[in-house]
């Protein structure tokens, strides 16, 4: 799923599967929670609007359900990677 950055109120970026309906958002704490059911409208409206930390709060935190992750960035974790490889990694590739 492709992620929008975004910096409105606690929230930090927003993506959406539209094939599978799942609305993903991810908060400046490092938690996210993907939605079900959500309708590409409502994505639609969401990623278009000015202000959507209010959007978010009043039409998708208490309409649709979610289940709790932790936003994973890509850059982090090859970071993390690159730290704890063995030396030699390098050599081998």
């Amino acid at each position: 799923m492709e992620m929008k950055r975004i910096n409105a109120g606690k929230l930090r970026a927003i993506g959406y599967d539209a094939r599978e309906r799942v609305l993903r958002v991810e908060f400046d704490d490092g938690s996210a929670i993907d939605y079900s059911g959500v309708g590409t409208e409502v994505w639609r409206r969401l990623s278009s609007t000015g202000s959507a930390w209010s959007f978010y709060r009043d039409n998708i935190e208490e309409e649709f359900s979610g289940r709790r992750g932790v936003a994973r960035s890509q850059k982090a974790s090859s970071a993390l990677e690159d730290l704890f490889k063995p030396p030699d990694a390098d050599a081998e590739s």
